[in-house]
């Protein structure tokens, strides 16, 4: 079972629907990044892509360092 998220972005309204037990993070993510009840722009949603990749890349950091430690 499935739970439907909205963002408006660019003046249009996009529905995507995720998993329930994943879905409770992801809208805690989407209203730290976005502006849940109004419109957002594309510039917002770029500085938005680019900082969770910015995090992906300091996580995949962490576990090279730690798989290293680990080969030891």
């Amino acid at each position: 079972m499935g739970k439907k998220l909205g963002l408006n972005i660019g003046g249009r309204r996009f529905d995507v629907e995720v998993e329930e037990d994943f879905a409770s993070f992801l809208e805690q993510q989407m209203r730290k990044d976005f502006s849940i009840e109004g419109n957002n722009d594309l510039k917002l949603l770029l500085q938005a892509y680019v900082r969770k990749n910015h995090e992906l890349y300091l996580q995949e950091k962490k576990i090279e360092e730690i798989e290293k430690k680990l080969e030891f």
